[in-house]
């Protein structure tokens, strides 16, 4: 019962750092690990989790990218949606 909790516990982190990598890749915003504390110590670790996420998403794009279940389609913008 505990490993089952830890499992998921860790599995919620790991989709938590990969939303955080998908809004820096989409949006450009990103956590500032200098604002969280001036510990070298946890500001290394936080690095290292959200590269963990970083990981998830070259992953998750490389087998989809390989997959023939998705494509690549342009970005939708703000002009193409007021065209509507």
């Amino acid at each position: 019962m505990v490993v089952g909790r830890l499992t998921h516990y860790a599995f919620d982190a790991v989709l938590i750092s990969a939303f955080l990598a998908g809004v820096k890749r989409s949006t450009g915003l990103t956590v500032q690990t200098e604002a969280i504390t001036d510990n070298k110590e946890v500001k290394h670790w936080v690095d290292s989790y959200l590269g963990v996420g970083e990981w998830v998403m070259d992953q998750s794009v490389a087998i989809m990218s390989a997959s023939g279940y998705f494509e690549h389609q342009r970005p939708r913008g703000a002009e193409d949606i007021r065209k509507r």
